[in-house]
């Protein structure tokens, strides 16, 4: 039985749950994800390349929904998509508290800033990204949390892949 389908029977009819679930292969570099309806992950490529023509580009995807929200509908159709990731490349997981916390005056921090914030410190080590972008985010309310802030974030390792 589906996780769908019980969370269906199982919850009133207003239930619903976001969902992103991937599966990392280290020796291959291949994300396999699903994606119900939750923010896109981002996904960072390029932070520690560059050519004889300079730093490159950084670029961001978004990791999109591959199926609706989980508890909904009676009938679910998920899709698994895949993805290679690369040495230095960066995934970014989040839930809406990092993008949907207001100042006093209720401007949201944003998805701009957020990416602004992870742009700017991108070469750091994860737990000091972690850290920046928490302290940014709190900074920005006025050390007044009114929705969790879950981040998760993980970088790719600069051996080789086969």
């Amino acid at each position: 039985m589906s996780v769908n389908r019980l969370f269906y029977e199982n919850t009133s009819d207003s239930s619903y749950a976001t969902l992103f679930f991937a599966d990392y292969d280290d020796v291959t570099g291949r994300l396999r994800y699903v994606n119900c309806g939750h923010l896109p992950p981002l996904l960072l490529r390029g932070a520690d390349s560059a050519t004889e023509l300079g730093p490159r580009q950084l670029l961001v995807e978004r990791l999109s929904s591959t199926s609706t929200v989980l508890g909904l509908f009676e009938n679910w159709k998920c899709v698994v998509v895949e993805t290679r990731l690369g040495p230095g490349d960066t995934l970014v997981m989040y839930t809406d508290g990092v993008t949907e916390a207001t100042d006093r005056n209720g401007d949201e921090f944003g998805e701009f800033r957020f990416l602004e914030i992870l742009k700017a410190h991108r070469q750091l080590p994860v737990p000091d990204i972690l850290h920046s972008v928490t302290a940014e985010i709190l900074d920005f309310c006025g050390g007044e949390q009114g929705d969790d802030i879950t981040l998760v974030i993980a970088r790719c390792g600069v051996e080789n892949r086969v």
